[in-house]
Formats: structure tokens, sequence, C-alpha cells
């Protein structure tokens, strides 16, 4: 998701990499369920691979109760709902605790760190703003993100945001409604709608996607 404010804004004002350390240790999380995140909590396939795996589900029967789709940067994508009238996350306990951590979303393994990207790469930023805990314990990145796979993860990271871009890039400039609107339907069919092989390697599965969709797109 776009944000059209300066790093100074909402950051130390610091760039971070896997290896470098950042203050963001929180001793147990407490006070995380007390602030609302609306619709930010944008997820990409492989954050729908782990739900629909775990809770074994599909992504239809998330859309009943855990996930809806929301427009960002003029493209239709799922994000984690929260519960009405709460503005809170639907899988946090009865005690403000997240009930599926083990598989949460990129976007919460970050947290309060977001991502910085620029010349076809990203570093972290941390979020000065965003989580009240005081006296944060300095954490290496890779520690803190808790991602297997992590070389393989951050590049489909990577490729999923630069992908993203583009289309969103070619739908700013289209003038076609309904071209638009097949694109869209066409990426959530790809990617979030058409079940993954839990037997298989989530990342081949993926890049055997983009790579037969970006063949298939009107701007290459």
């Amino acid at each position: 998701m776009k944000r059209a404010i300066s790093l100074e804004e909402i950051s130390d004002g610091k760039l971070y990499q896997l290896n470098d350390l950042v203050k963001v240790g929180c001793n147990d999380c407490e006070g995380c369920s007390a602030w609302g995140m609306g619709n930010s909590i944008v997820l990409d396939p492989l954050d729908i691979y782990r739900l629909t795996r775990h809770l074994n589900c599909t992504f239809q029967e998330l859309l009943n109760s855990k996930v809806e789709l929301h427009v960002v940067d003029g493209q239709i994508l799922p994000n984690l709902k929260m519960v009405e009238g709460m503005d809170q996350c639907v899988f946090l306990d009865t005690e403000g605790r997240c009930s599926i951590h083990a598989h949460r979303p990129g976007f919460c393994r970050i947290f309060p760190l977001g991502r910085y990207y620029e010349n076809d790469s990203f570093q972290y930023i941390l979020q000065v703003h965003e989580c009240p805990k005081e006296n944060k314990t300095k954490m290496k990145v890779r520690k803190w993100i808790d991602t297997p796979d992590l070389a393989q993860n951050q590049k489909f990271v990577n490729d999923w945001h630069y992908f993203l871009k583009q289309i969103q890039e070619w739908i700013q400039t289209s003038k076609d409604e309904t071209a638009v609107r097949t694109m869209n339907l066409y990426v959530l069919q790809k990617f979030y709608i058409l079940p993954y092989d839990s037997n298989i390697d989530f990342y081949e599965q993926f890049y055997e996607r983009l790579n037969q969709m970006k063949e298939q797109l009107p701007f290459n």
C-alpha cells in the first residue's frame, strides 16, 4: 500500500537490512490489540496460503468471516477483517492475543517495522508511532520477522510488490473500465482463489503462476 508521506514523519529516518539491529524487542508483547488497524493489513498470496492451510479452508470460506476485499491503489486485494464495531482483528483471542501467531501474515510478522521500496528492491524502516510498548530491546531484523525460508521469502515479497506496482500503474493510465475489472478479477483468481497444493512448495507454485501471468499482461 502506497503512503504519500516522508520517512521522517513515520520512522526514525534509518533504513535497515536483515542483519541490522533495531529496537523492536517487546519481551512478550502486550498492548498491540489496543491499536485498530482498519483495512490496512493487506494479504499477499503467501498469507492466504498459510491461513487456508492452517484453518483447513478455502479462500472463499475465509471471505465469510475472516477476510474481506478492498480497493488498494486501484486494485482489489484481500485484507484481514476487523471485528465489527471494535476495529480489532478477528483472530485475537479473549485475552487480546493472536490466535494464529505461527501462521500470522507477513504484515504482522514485521510490525512495527515497515518496508521501503526503491530501485527494484526494499529495506526495512522502524515505524515510531505504531507500537506503544516502551523500553524495547534491540534485535536483528531477521530474527524479529521470524520467517522460514527467508531468502525465498524476501525474493517473493519483492517480486510480488513490483508485479502489483506494474499492474497498478497500468490501471492508473487505462481508460477501459471493463479491462481494469477483468484484470483485477484475474489477479484474484490466479493468486488467491485458485487453491495451492499443500504438498508442493508454495514458492514453486507462485512463480509458475506469476510467469504465466506475465506472459499474458497487456503492457509487456
